[in-house]
């Protein structure tokens, strides 16, 4: 009697880009696709048999887009009006959120939180963990107080056993901590893999698709602060979430890098006590807070993060260099845009700090990667060199071009009105907003002094 053919064929072997997913037959050194080096490593490619079984349509038909009834008001709160803020006013029925950050700064601390709020309002909410235990689930939500009855745990690592769990529960909204601990039996490969991710990642995805649940997935995050495993993974899910600060300081920020349903680069700010995270509703003062008066070298600028206006202090230190190359050190801005306008104060404004090491700090360890801080950058240098404190009541914003001009930037009426909120007596911004500056806030008890080049700065600043 003839045997059978064997339906389980042996998997083929392919190398992937860690980077960016990018396949290719044999290993290579370099990327063709995004560049880096390095990256590729050997995977299983799904075997037929596997692939045939699977469900990945969602069997659907063509319809006009009036037909379809979605209304912008079905979002779930999640009780955390930072975090509410961040996702665009709360979290959408049938989305995939992913948040990464580095280890032990608060990720899992935060959902916990987050979910301990949902069942207190008697929703079913799943916690899926593939790092701890219960028992030490049960230890961090008792400290956090998250001891509703509503809030479940499971611990789970197969893909297959976590997709019937859910389908089983039905949950309100779940979350996968982490999705590096997951692994699919259809491949051989360790958790964390490249295929092992994108399987699970996108199995869940269309999980959450076909049965509306929101789904949270917490990523591990590489040394250069990327969220670990294929880059396609953040082009999956509907919004990406990262979670920044320092061991040294009590604040932590959530930006939105990503988000189809709210603006992106939204921020919210909390602060990490014993009991867990705490809102900050006032994220100005709070960086204000330790300012020094009278201290030359400090100037502070309001930025736009998001569609919120932050007031953030900006420090430098200008000394005499010890060696024959002078340093240039920028905490929270761009290196390249500090020894930029240190050329363009050099050559427009005659002040000669080119020799001399710069240092440049961000105040309270926050990022900020707009333009609008090139005023304030060179203010703080001008103060430092020349030894002469700004006053205290002073904000100062704008874009400083490479003739020396001072151009506009977005949202100035914003920034004002936090300024003068915050009780600044002054601020000094780009003239060519003037008049719609002028137009805007005739009421607001601050005086306002454009300038239009860098040349006018040091008679403003002093």
């Amino acid at each position: 009697m003839k045997a059978e053919p064997n339906v389980h064929k042996k998997n083929k072997t392919v190398f992937f880009c860690g980077n960016c997913g990018q396949q290719a037959p044999k290993w290579l050194g370099r990327c063709p696709a995004c560049g880096e080096w390095n990256t590729f490593a050997e995977e299983e490619l799904q075997n037929e048999f596997a692939a045939k079984t699977s469900d990945f349509g969602f069997n659907g038909v063509p319809q006009s887009i009036e037909a379809i009834e979605a209304r912008e008001g079905e979002r779930l709160q999640t009780g955390i009006a930072e975090l509410d803020r961040v996702l665009g006013g709360g979290i959408v029925g049938g989305s995939a959120i992913l948040i990464g950050g580095d280890p032990g700064i608060g990720k899992s601390t935060l959902l916990l939180q987050v979910f301990q709020k949902l069942a207190e309002k008697g929703l079913s909410v799943l916690y899926i963990s593939g790092e701890e235990s219960a028992r030490q689930i049960k230890l961090r939500g008792r400290r956090l107080g998250a001891t509703a009855k509503e809030l479940l745990i499971l611990v789970e690592v197969e893909l297959e056993s976590i997709l019937a769990r859910l389908t089983e529960v039905k949950p309100a909204v779940a979350v996968i901590d982490s999705i590096q601990t997951i692994y699919s039996s259809v491949f051989s490969s360790a958790p964390g893999s490249v295929g092992q991710v994108r399987e699970a990642a996108g199995k869940l995805i269309l999980f959450a698709k076909k049965s509306g649940i929101p789904i949270f997935m917490v990523g591990h995050v590489t040394k250069d602060g990327a969220i670990a495993g294929p880059k396609i993974l953040e082009h999956m899910v509907d919004t990406v979430l990262y979670f920044e600060g320092d061991s040294g300081h009590a604040y932590r920020i959530v930006r939105c890098i990503k988000n189809r349903f709210g603006p992106t680069h939204e921020i919210g700010v909390f602060e990490m006590r014993d009991n867990g995270l705490a809102e900050v509703t006032n994220p100005s003062a709070f960086f204000l807070a330790e300012r020094p008066e009278g201290a030359a070298g400090s100037v502070v600028v309001p930025s736009m993060e998001g569609t919120r206006p932050i007031l953030v202090e900006v420090q430098s230190l200008v000394s005499a260099t010890s060696f024959g190359m002078p340093r240039r050190t920028a905490i929270g801005v761009d290196h390249n845009r500090v020894s930029l306008l240190t050329a363009v104060m050099d050559k427009i404004c005659g002040i000669h700090v080119a020799d001399s090491d710069i240092f440049i700090n961000v105040a309270g360890g926050v990022k900020i990667d707009e333009t609008a801080v090139d005023l304030g950058i060179v203010s703080a240098i001008v103060s430092s060199f020349l030894n002469r404190p700004v006053a205290s009541g002073t904000a100062v914003f704008g874009e400083v071009g490479l003739t020396g001009e001072i151009r506009g930037v977005s949202q100035s009426e914003f920034r004002i009105k936090e300024a003068a909120r915050m009780g600044f007596k002054r601020c000094i911004f780009p003239g060519s907003r003037q008049p719609e500056v002028m137009l805007a806030d005739k009421s607001l008890c601050i005086e306002l002094v454009p300038i239009r080049s860098l040349d006018e700065l040091v008679e403003s600043l002093f």
